[in-house]
């Protein structure tokens, strides 16, 4: 095994860089279990097992028994299909790196991951270059996960249930087939970093705006036409990664409007005249309906809608070089038209405050990368 020049212990030998090693899977076995029995009678633990391109297939069954303090265990470029109940024995591991290998059927993370100490202790896992159609309902039941890579897989989508890794910091899903973004993503509130580049994505929900700690965010190479408007309120955004998306090379202009129904027109009224009412005078579900009006953005309008509304591209600058499609929602064509001299200077005004919000943001941010 020493001939073979590739095992390397450092640190005092907290850490174990067995790294394409030129020995058979068998032996690679033998000489794990060996040096977990050298390990136990050892002062200092075990912290740092790197073991990729190995060709393995399967964890080494000395996991389980001879390194419980192993903090970073690396089997990426190996031709594992399954992560075997060996993993749930490293109770305090804290970084998983499981990159290329053929990880992605229905057992290729071990039962019980979710109710093992794993839960409390992985922080770093990354998944990246595998099989996976969807995300592991395992994997958004650990807690404590700051960064999750599930690049180059082959995911159709984001579950909802995202929401529930509320200590993530990181987010890597290029690379795939995604076509929507949930809204529950913008549940996150420590998220820094959120890549979904080279996927097919369409559209990015207003609730990404709650990402108030969101530094940099990777769309490029997507399907996205147009951007929403509340993108301005991401304070911290320094990146923006847009290129390779039709709105940068087709700028399309959209202004469609259907004819508000006669409840949304009567509930408009309702709140535009400030008529009162109490919880006794209406049903509830038509509470429900007047709590849902939205303002219109238009400074000048005071108007509401309900589901009746125009959806309008506003382009605005950024960097003094680029005009991004941002998408408005008014309340009637009257606010982005101008039918009269005082729509007319509703619209100039309207349009001028966005232009300065749009100014601000881009001074703001650091990058924005279209091309």
């Amino acid at each position: 095994m020493e001939e073979a020049g590739a095992a390397v212990v450092t640190a005092g030998e907290a850490e174990l860089n067995w790294s394409r090693l030129s020995v058979s899977t068998e032996t690679l076995e033998s000489e794990l279990e060996a040096r977990g029995e050298e390990r136990r009678g050892a002062r200092e633990a075990l912290l740092r097992l790197l073991l990729p391109h190995n060709r393995l297939v399967s964890l080494p069954r000395a996991l389980g028994s001879g390194f419980p303090h192993l903090q970073l265990l690396d089997v990426s470029g190996n031709a594992l299909n399954a992560l075997g109940p060996e993993l749930l024995a490293l109770r305090g591991l804290r970084t998983l790196l499981a990159k290329n290998n053929r990880l992605g059927g229905p057992s290729a993370l071990p039962k019980g991951l979710a109710q093992s100490p794993l839960c409390r202790s992985l922080q770093v896992l990354n998944l990246s270059g595998n099989c996976f159609q969807e995300v592991p309902a395992s994997l958004l039941e650990l807690r404590a996960l700051q960064t999750l890579s599930l690049g180059g897989n082959q995911l159709q989508s984001i579950p909802a249930e995202i929401e529930n890794l509320q200590s993530l910091e990181c987010l890597y899903l290029g690379g795939n087939f995604i076509k929507e973004i949930p809204p529950e993503l913008g549940n996150l509130p420590s998220l820094n970093y959120l890549v979904l580049c080279d996927n097919k994505i369409q559209s990015v929900p207003p609730q990404l705006s709650q990402l108030h700690s969101l530094r940099s965010l990777s769309l490029h190479n997507n399907l996205l036409t147009y951007l929403p408007r509340e993108i301005l309120n991401l304070i911290h955004l320094e990146e923006l990664s847009l290129r390779g998306n039709p709105l940068v090379v087709r700028f399309v202009r959209d202004l469609t409007y259907d004819p508000p129904t006669l409840l949304e027109l009567a509930a408009r009224t309702i709140k535009i005249r400030n008529i009162s009412y109490t919880p006794y005078d209406l049903p509830g579900n038509l509470l429900r309906y007047l709590g849902s009006a939205s303002n219109c953005p238009n400074p000048k309008c005071g108007g509401v809608y309900f589901d009746c509304c125009v959806r309008q591209i506003k382009f605005v600058d950024f960097c003094g070089k680029y005009r991004l499609p941002l998408m408005h929602y008014l309340c009637s064509p009257e606010c982005s038209s101008p039918c009269s001299s005082a729509s007319h200077s509703s619209t100039s005004q309207s349009e001028s405050d966005s232009e300065d919000e749009a100014s601000v943001a881009a001074r703001r941010m650091q990058k924005v990368l279209l091309g």
